[in-house]
């Protein structure tokens, strides 16, 4: 199993005490460290990703529009929750750079598996806006990645993050040959493409307080017979813990076994319609042990499945 992280990504840095802080990556690799995990994965450092493939999801003018906004020093807000450091877009060029390099790491079969420990995440990023501490859609600009492949003609994206995956949702709408599930709390952040409706995406709404026994109910019934007809040749996660019973960010109830259980279901699909092929990135997750031991539970888990 292939693990992608850049140094560079732990230079995104925010205010004190923002909940998406360095610390988030600095804890899962001490924990894959400690577990041992780590002797069974490659670790990579990707390559930025290029502004040609950025451009495949976002609008040319929205990328130019945050390059402007760079500050040379100190922070800028994008919105109330969302600011960019001078090092913001390089660090969210080798996040996303990390997905693209793990597809195509594993469409080439050099493994089947990936997992990257990146940051700032994506998936609230859509085709023309920064949100939710997102900048680039990562999760989206691998699976583009991944159709450029001639072999590769349908993909999923499957959210397990507790806010919706509403840029993944925004990108690929009016694409049948991108399949997006996404659970969710709702009502909750951030309340965008929420009524959206098409045969592609499938919206799992969870309310506050959910169990593991109801979040398990809702994937069976929503996914799983969405991936059986779909059948994509890619499975692609954006793997967000914040749903989390400790996670301060939410009111969920799931712990280490949901996220051990949700990865092998996932794995079970990919090793029945994607020859096991599974590209997973991080998104969400702010209690810094609860996201250590998921990120845990979901390697172990797609190490054995």
């Amino acid at each position: 199993m292939l693990l992608y992280t850049h140094p560079r990504c732990l230079d995104h840095k925010l205010q004190p005490r923002h909940p998406e802080s360095p610390e988030r990556l600095r804890a899962i690799l001490r924990h894959l460290e400690r577990s041992t995990l780590l002797q069974s994965m490659q670790m990579r450092e990707p390559n930025p990703v290029s502004r040609d493939r950025l451009e495949k999801v976002h609008d040319p003018a929205f990328l130019d529009a945050l390059a402007e906004r760079l500050p040379d020093e100190g922070l800028v807000a994008i919105d109330p929750d969302t600011y960019m450091c001078p090092a913001t877009l390089e660090a969210a060029a080798y996040a996303a750079g990390a997905v693209v390099d793990a597809v195509k790491a594993v469409l080439a079969d050099e493994e089947k598996r990936a997992f990257c420990a990146v940051r700032p995440p994506g998936h609230h990023a859509e085709y023309d806006a920064a949100m939710g501490f997102c900048f680039y859609n990562n999760v989206a600009i691998g699976a583009v990645t991944a159709l450029e492949d001639p072999r590769i003609e349908r993909v999923a994206i499957l959210d397990f993050d507790v806010h919706q995956g509403n840029g993944t949702i925004d990108i690929f709408k009016d694409r049948p040959e991108v399949l997006v599930c996404s659970s969710f709390q709702a009502p909750f952040y951030p309340n965008r493409h929420m009524a959206v409706e098409r045969p592609n995406v499938v919206n799992t709404r969870l309310g506050a307080g959910c169990t593991s026994e109801a979040f398990r109910q809702a994937i069976e019934a929503d996914w799983l017979p969405a991936l059986e007809a779909h059948r994509p040749q890619l499975v692609l996660i954006s793997a967000g813990f914040d749903a989390h019973r400790l996670d301060p960010l939410a009111e969920l109830n799931l712990d280490e076994s949901d996220y051990r259980w949700i990865t092998r279901r996932i794995a079970e699909v990919a090793n029945e319609c994607a020859a096991g092929r599974v590209v997973s990135t991080l998104e969400g997750g702010y209690d810094l042990d609860a996201l250590a031991r998921s990120v845990g539970a979901h390697l172990e888990a797609l190490l054995a499945s």
